[in-house]
């Protein structure tokens, strides 16, 4: 005759529910010493009944199994805390990224004068605020470069305009101011020249 399957739940008799705890405590124990035989693994297992004995099997130091066990599940405590906080960050970031880039582009369609229905008129007169500001300043620049411009080009008829008077001197008159120049040069060296190498004047001739 086989053994019947026993439904898992809290069994009320008290009797019962003691004798089967030491069953099962024995077996319990007994596997415990079987696996670590057999697999050659470091076990430890603990047992308090519900009147507070407690129940022991270790095949090694139990403290110092239980101290490895502390160190193992705290470093994967600290690997999935670490791992699960920059994935928190990174998501964060992500969303931070592409909600700046979704205003930025509503921005530009608000400055083209697309979607413009989603705006209030709080909205709108900001918007058109940043509108004028922009075309103040970008007159004030194209007032400048203009300027910038136009003094070149001044420059440039200048120059053009004293080129073109001095072609359209007549050669004659071109030789008369050579030459006046040149005139008084000469003049002006032979004066130099009077000044610094006098004439001696000539011997008296007395006669008888």
């Amino acid at each position: 005759m086989g053994r019947g399957k026993i439904e898992i739940k809290r069994i009320e008799n008290k009797t019962n529910r003691q004798v089967t705890f030491c069953k099962r405590r024995n077996g319990l124990l007994k596997k415990a010493y079987e696996l670590s035989v057999l697999c050659d693994v470091e076990v430890a297992l603990i047992v308090f009944s519900s009147r507070g004995r407690v129940y022991e099997y270790a095949n090694n130091n139990i403290r110092s199994t239980i101290e490895r066990y502390k160190k193992s599940t705290a470093d994967s405590s600290n690997a999935y805390t670490t791992q699960e906080i920059n994935a928190q960050f990174y998501q964060q970031e992500s969303k931070k990224m592409h909600n700046q880039i979704q205003m930025l582009q509503n921005s530009n369609r608000h400055l083209l004068g697309e979607g413009l229905g989603s705006l209030n008129v709080k909205e709108l007169k900001q918007l058109e605020t940043r509108l004028e500001r922009g075309i103040t300043r970008i007159r004030a620049k194209k007032e400048i470069q203009l300027e910038q411009e136009n003094n070149s080009l001044r420059a440039k008829i200048a120059e053009n305009e004293r080129l073109r008077q001095f072609s359209m001197m007549p050669a004659g008159q071109d030789y008369s101011i050579q030459s006046y120049f040149t005139t008084n040069v000469l003049q002006l060296n032979m004066m130099e020249t009077v000044s610094v190498y006098p004439v001696p004047d000539k011997p008296t001739l007395h006669l008888g």
